[in-house]
């Protein structure tokens, strides 16, 4: 099944911020760094990192700064007293971990839904929520990405939830809870949900609030690894919805949301090949949208 890879975009800092949050989060470790040269970066030079945190993965990009992180897309960090005697310790010292140039979105505090929350965005503008959950509660994985609904997509996390349900083989819903009637938000709008796709759990919200000033943008994407060209050709025929957003695997879905759907070939080639090689797929794939497997091939052998 498919595992799902949170991407983040950096101007110049994926290398020092990969080794930031593995120095934050147990059982994390940067795996592999690659860097793809003459590309339209700043440097002309892009780092690649592969890094896991908490059995999660990412990637991270060196890219310019096209693009700023905001709360569209957060992390929830699952600190669960059911498998962590320390959890609340442990928080607590993640969270002053991220406070180091970071900021407070909701103080960490005593909230209706746990005991210990908080959210935060850390130095270089990407945000989590860091949560004490209830040991009583279903198991849910350490870090889960978290969509939140804003602007004129607000009202749309059932939707578009039950949209990438209907995308991804092997996935369900969790929890569902809407707000209640006579709360400021819209009838029916989301107030948490979390839902697995394939391998991967992820959770949504909807917020109307008028001071969200943000959107889904490039700076967190998400990356969908494709073993055969026919899963690439699905995925991005399903997911695609903005094709002047359509570039080097990149592609937006109808709700904003920019996704990655990457051949696990290209991965390889990039993590294993020489810079001569890197080279030549870098120059193939600079001029695509959708990925094509066979093309990639060729010009890593130089055919």
């Amino acid at each position: 099944m498919t595992r799902i890879v949170p991407h983040l975009w950096f101007d110049d800092q994926a290398r020092e911020a990969a080794e930031f949050y593995v120095d934050t989060f147990p059982r994390s470790a940067v795996t592999t760094v690659s860097t793809i040269r003459n590309v339209p970066s700043p440097s002309g030079d892009s780092d690649i990192v592969y890094f896991t945190l908490g059995d999660q993965p990412f990637m991270a990009i060196s890219a310019g700064p096209a693009f700023t992180p905001n709360p569209s897309i957060s992390f929830i960090v699952n600190f669960d007293p059911a498998t962590d005697d320390n959890a609340r310790k442990n928080l607590d010292a993640t969270w002053e971990r991220l406070s180091d140039g970071g900021a407070a979105l909701m103080p960490l505090d005593t909230y209706p839904f746990s005991e210990r929350y908080g959210w935060i965005a850390d130095k270089y503008g990407f945000t989590w929520q860091l949560m004490l959950t209830d040991p009583a509660g279903e198991p849910r994985p350490f870090i889960i990405p978290s969509l939140l609904f804003v602007g004129d997509v607000a009202g749309k996390a059932e939707e578009a939830t039950d949209f990438y349900l209907s995308v991804f083989p092997e996935s369900e819903r969790g929890s569902l809870v809407h707000y209640p009637p006579g709360d400021a938000e819209p009838e029916k709008s989301v107030m948490f949900t979390d839902f697995r796709l394939s391998e991967t759990w992820l959770s949504a919200m909807d917020s109307s609030l008028p001071d969200h000033h943000f959107t889904f943008n490039e700076a967190v994407s998400l990356l969908v690894p494709c073993e055969t060209q026919d899963e690439v050709d699905r995925y991005w025929a399903q997911l695609s919805a903005v094709p002047e957003a359509e570039q080097c695997g990149w592609l937006k879905d109808k709700f904003g949301v920019s996704w990655q759907i990457a051949p696990t070939a290209m991965d390889d080639m990039l993590r294993t090949g020489t810079p001569e090689q890197i080279d030549r797929v870098t120059a193939a794939f600079m001029p695509m949208k959708k990925m094509d497997i066979e093309t990639l091939r060729a010009a890593f052998d130089g055919s």
